[in-house]
């Protein structure tokens, strides 16, 4: 009796969720299949021997990779300017969002208090301003700085003004998200008792909801750090203009120095960004 009951111990149990998993397998496979034919999916071409030989023709010439001072004082520059380019721009994305974070903002309605329903022409404004987010942040950055290399040329301002405004919509989004989602009682006492709506901001929802706030600021701006580079290949300055003039020029070695130090930058943008959430925790 007792070898039985061991004996049953050691058959396989089954899962019982086996057919759901299986059931959305297959589903993802039904609704994926379509998407692969429409985008001319094909992996395979990856190892085809034309392939495997222009790859290796492209590649053998980024070893050993350019290293000259000249060369490195120039990609140094372009670096430092790439930086630039997203600080200015997302120091401008916040003098736009903060704003507009405060108009569409429900929870520093004065109209609403007492009643609980939110005057027509307040409600009004309000979706007016949060459609103007919808557009600001529904154009990516790389079509803005496209429109502001035609506007102003080439160069670094195409690119601070791309990231501001594409940014601008992003942060005036979750910022309003982050406030409402905090807890709206000090913030209505304020306002009932005669608070202005920047004062109760101040007091009310900004103590409870900053470490979340400037989380989400820092990581915004290590995207645009990474956003600046892509960017300088439609010409609006920084690393990615002098790596697309040296894969123009098919210099694999500038490349190649180039690609080294945006993997850098991107990585301290990174650590930098953790060491800054781990303070505010």
């Amino acid at each position: 009796m007792t070898q039985q009951a061991s004996h049953s111990n050691l058959q396989p149990a089954h899962d019982p969720a086996w057919r759901i998993r299986v059931t959305a397998t297959l589903c993802m496979l039904v609704l994926l299949w379509p998407m692969l034919l429409i985008t001319e999916f094909k992996p395979w071409q990856l190892i085809d021997a034309q392939s495997l030989g222009a790859t290796w023709r492209f590649l053998s010439g980024f070893f050993p990779p350019a290293h000259s001072t000249e060369f490195l004082l120039i990609v140094l520059e372009a670096t430092w300017q790439t930086i630039a380019i997203a600080t200015a721009g997302l120091t401008l994305a916040l003098l736009g969002a903060i704003p507009m974070t405060l108009i569409v903002n429900e929870h520093l309605s004065i109209s609403r208090i007492g009643s609980g329903r939110m005057h027509g022409m307040a409600r009004l404004l309000r979706q007016m301003v949060r459609w103007k987010l919808v557009l600001l942040r529904s154009v990516p950055e790389l079509v803005w700085a496209l429109l502001f290399v035609r506007l102003v040329g080439l160069g670094p301002t195409a690119g601070v003004f791309a990231i501001a405004l594409t940014y601008a919509g992003m942060l005036g989004k979750v910022y309003a998200e982050i406030l409402e989602a905090n807890d709206a009682h000090a913030t209505d006492s304020l306002l009932r008792n005669g608070s202005s709506r920047l004062t109760a901001f101040l007091y009310g929802a900004l103590p409870n909801a900053a470490p979340e706030l400037i989380s989400y600021t820092i990581y915004r701006w290590e995207c645009a750090i990474r956003g600046s580079v892509v960017m300088g290949f439609v010409g609006a300055g920084g690393l990615g203009q002098r790596m697309d003039e040296s894969m123009k020029m098919l210099s694999g070695a500038e490349v190649s120095t180039m690609l080294i130090v945006f993997v850098l930058l991107v990585g301290i943008a990174d650590l930098a960004s953790k060491l800054f959430r781990k303070a505010l925790a």
